[in-house]
């Protein structure tokens, strides 16, 4: 969690600074007044990286070199992330330099919920993974080791491939492949029935319509289940030099949740969407407090984007449960009495 930060020359943020509540904080103003730009800034400084450009160089302030962000964490453990154009970027962590952006995103776990987040059922299989992933990434120490490793290895077996090497070359890395995917479809089977067990609750708060209702998970391993992965790449050897990559693997893997038995995209509203999408971070954040002990970052884009007022109090009620440090955007300036939650003002780019 952060108990301060400072932040400058962040698109139209000159220089601003604000010490955040531990629970939930609101950020209200008007369109184009910066609120978003605050997540931003907490996101960079959270994961080295931006959910708005793939160039940091855009969210420099215009006429400015250089954007920056600093903070202190509940610790007082001093992070700072900056962006120059000439120099790129840098990242400090307790007054040394960091190099990996690994060790930033576990030292400040963080999940972004943006104002359309109602689009993760219309996305494809990569963004359910990586929502999963975050989860994993957070409370299994195993986890990274065995993705980065079957990443590595799935680069020499698509490398081999591109090559035109012979069978048994290309078949070389199908025992580390196979070893390391196995054990990350066990750890993503175990994730999904832990988020599943904290999601049957949430749901049921932030959406009282469907109380009772009965959900399933369904997880796809990227190859036939029937079988182990190590066969799965034993037998589709020669479709794979056809498609010149390996198309079998945990790198494939889907999954989705069922309510009564049906597809939740085709029987929610968007704000049902959004709600469901919610609670599966919800879940995920109780998840990691239980494992570390410690409470993750959520930010929110925009709350009452398809949200009525009684089901943004909801959400709002069911955060100041949880073991989350919220900062929450909105327009909608009846949520500013809302009891349980600090409220900061944000106007041409700085917060009042």
């Amino acid at each position: 969690m952060l108990s301060q930060i400072s932040i400058s020359n962040l698109r139209n943020i000159t220089e601003t600074s604000f010490k955040p509540a531990q629970s939930i904080n609101l950020i209200l103003g008007d369109n184009g007044a910066g609120k978003t730009s605050i997540l931003e800034a907490i996101h960079l400084l959270a994961l080295g990286r931006s959910f708005k450009a793939r160039r940091l160089k855009s969210a420099i302030k215009f006429g400015q070199e250089q954007l920056q962000v600093t903070a202190r964490t509940i610790n007082n453990t001093p992070v700072g992330v900056q962006f120059n154009e000439r120099l790129g970027l840098k990242i400090r962590l307790n007054s040394a330099p960091l190099k990996r952006l690994s060790d930033l995103a576990m030292q400040l776990p963080l999940q972004f919920i943006p104002a359309n987040c109602h689009q993760f059922f219309e996305q494809g299989p990569r963004y359910r993974r990586q929502l999963l992933d975050w989860g994993l990434f957070h409370v299994e120490p195993s986890f990274n080791f065995h993705w980065q490793s079957y990443k590595k290895v799935l680069q020499q077996r698509n490398s081999a491939i591109r090559q035109h090497k012979k069978i048994d070359e290309i078949q070389l890395w199908d025992d580390h492949l196979a070893e390391h995917g196995e054990k990350i479809t066990l750890l993503r089977r175990k994730q999904l029935d832990a988020i599943l067990t904290e999601f049957e609750d949430i749901f049921q708060r932030l959406c009282p319509e469907y109380k009772g209702a009965k959900y399933t998970i369904k997880y796809r391993t990227g190859w036939n289940k029937d079988i182990s992965l190590q066969t799965a790449l034993q037998s589709a050897i020669e479709r794979d030099r056809q498609l010149g990559y390996t198309r079998s693997g945990s790198h494939a893997a889907d999954w989705s949740f069922a309510i009564n038995d049906h597809d939740p995209s085709e029987v929610f509203s968007r704000g049902q969407q959004k709600l469901f999408f919610l609670a599966l971070c919800m879940s995920q954040a109780k998840i990691t407090e239980h494992i570390r002990h410690e409470k993750s970052i959520l930010l929110l884009d925009d709350i009452s984007s398809e949200l009525d007022l009684a089901h943004q109090e909801n959400v709002l009620n069911e955060l100041s449960t949880l073991p989350v440090q919220a900062f929450i955007t909105a327009t909608d300036l009846s949520l500013k009495s809302y009891q349980k939650a600090t409220v900061f003002h944000v106007e041409h780019g700085a917060i009042l």
